[in-house]
């Protein structure tokens, strides 16, 4: 790895004769020893609140400079995997992933390819409500309990505009996240990080306090009726009920202003 290290910077590697012409990019050495350090993090190796070896430590090990070294610091402080703090009692510490990384990430794609809420709703909507028809298919009474328990949430904040979203959305978010399917829990973990964000946004600035109540309640009976549904095993009725609540969402949201683009930058 050291030796590799020290010579990447500047490699290039032979191609087939179909590609003459072209070369191939060989990483940079901080690159490479980010590469290293992600690799233990995300298998393991390294655990959230694990201290990395001192400085002197990883460039003996890795045969690098400093200011190599810290430039893969870098790299992984912007992918949220470790957190560096400097100073004579500083260092750098594992972090977990973070899914909220992807969802900001995706969010500025998204913002850039000029994509609209209504975008983002109809993704939604072909994700979430086959979760729901799986819950009600196939679910366990611990999942019940925890339905219930994220709807007496929303009841207990009913006359608090901003928690009830949150609290909605969280509801949202359970409902995918009892599938167990982790590719589907990331994805609408993604959606979901940029619609709380226009439910927030929307809410905020909602000028009929009345109707804005009106739609909430409206929403919290829909996911009382949700766990009803999904509790009596009644499959096709809760993926209907969730595609209507979806679409529901998206009509208001989208009525809201004529400017329907996402503007997710602070």
């Amino acid at each position: 790895m050291a030796e590799a290290a020290r010579t990447a910077e500047t490699a290039t590697v032979p191609v087939p004769a179909r590609s003459i012409g072209r070369q191939v990019r060989v990483p940079k050495t901080a690159e490479l020893v980010a590469t290293h350090l992600r690799r233990q993090i995300v298998r393991g190796e390294l655990k959230p609140g694990d201290a990395l070896p001192p400085e002197s430590g990883l460039m003996e090990q890795f045969g690098i400079s400093r200011p190599t070294l810290r430039e893969a610091f870098r790299v992984l402080e912007s992918e949220s995997l470790i957190t560096v703090r400097r100073g004579a009692h500083g260092g750098a510490r594992v972090s977990a992933p973070d899914a909220d990384v992807a969802a900001r990430f995706a969010g500025l794609i998204l913002e850039y390819r000029g994509a609209t809420l209504g975008d983002i709703y109809r993704a939604a909507a072909l994700i979430e409500p086959p979760c729901a028809r799986q819950l009600a298919t196939k679910h366990t009474a611990g999942d019940i309990q925890r339905l219930r328990d994220a709807v007496a949430a929303e009841k207990a904040v009913l006359d608090d505009p901003l928690s009830l979203v949150d609290a909605q959305d969280a509801f949202h978010a359970l409902l995918v996240e009892l599938t167990g399917n982790q590719t589907l829990i990331l994805l609408c973990g993604m959606l979901r990080n940029i619609i709380d964000r226009a439910n927030a946004s929307y809410t905020a600035g909602a000028a009929d306090a009345e109707a804005q109540k009106a739609q909430a309640l409206k929403g919290h009976r829909a996911h009382v009726r949700m766990v009803g549904l999904i509790e009596s095993g009644k499959a096709d009725e809760a993926e209907k009920l969730w595609q209507r609540h979806i679409a529901s969402a998206d009509d208001v949201v989208n009525a809201a202003g004529p400017k329907t683009v996402l503007e997710l930058l602070d």
